[in-house]
């Protein structure tokens, strides 16, 4: 297994390849922007739980959406057409991955670390992760997080607090990304929730080079907002 030291300014990750059944690649390292950024930039991403060491991961196969696939069922077309949830972007982002911290009752424990937490809080300011939130009237019900690079999108994680609140963020999502020409949304390992909206399997060599050819558009760094008048259907 391949330890990374936290102390070495070579940010370099082994290849994907070289990864473990279970996608495991690498051990150690830290949190910096830099080593994130460098690793997303390769197909691999953070995943541990408190008192773990840092661990790396380049799954095969890989859960990936394709925007103009998304899948809508007939009692989310009726949420979204309702004016019940308020949809935001980059509004609450440490609160979003706090809430996506908290207690499930299908978890024990969490991955998402205030480690982690301050990490890619960092990464949001620096422009490269990005929240969407719900609201009814004042309160956050809703949301997701995740880093977008050239055209693609990797979502990290979402939660919900009232019936569809995190699929609406998530719709919304991907139709600001249709509406900006992103080609791919990582959505990392398989869940059925996942799958619901249209996420499907691929291999890892086939992700990985749709990722090469989403890395040549140039990164929509920043604080984002919706476009005015998207459609969202």
């Amino acid at each position: 297994m391949y330890l990374l030291d936290p102390n070495n300014a070579d940010l370099r990750f082994p290849p994907p390849t070289l990864a473990s059944p279970e996608g495991l690649l690498a051990i150690g390292g830290d949190l910096r922007v830099e080593r994130l950024l460098e690793a997303y930039r390769h197909g691999i991403f953070p995943w541990y739980s408190a008192g773990q060491p840092i661990l790396w991961w380049s799954p095969d196969p890989r859960m990936v959406l394709v925007p103009e696939k998304l899948k809508l069922s007939r009692s989310l077309r009726k949420t979204l057409r309702s004016d019940r949830i308020r949809v935001t972007l980059d509004r609450q982002f440490r609160n979003v991955m706090q809430a996506c911290a908290a207690p499930r009752p299908d978890q024990n424990g969490t991955w998402i670390t205030a480690e982690m937490i301050a990490a890619y809080a960092q990464l949001h300011e620096a422009g490269y992760a990005h929240s969407v939130e719900t609201w009814i009237d004042s309160d956050l019900v809703g949301g997701l997080y995740g880093v977008a690079l050239g055209s693609m999108f990797f979502g990290e994680s979402m939660f919900a607090r009232a019936t569809d609140a995190s699929k609406v963020a998530f719709v919304h999502l991907v139709r600001q990304l249709q509406a900006w020409n992103f080609t791919l949304i990582d959505c990392q390992v398989t869940t059925a929730h996942l799958a619901s909206l249209g996420a499907e399997e691929i291999p890892r060599a086939d992700f990985l080079h749709r990722l090469a050819i989403a890395l040549r558009a140039p990164d929509r760094c920043g604080h984002w907002h919706f476009d005015e008048g998207l459609v969202v259907s």
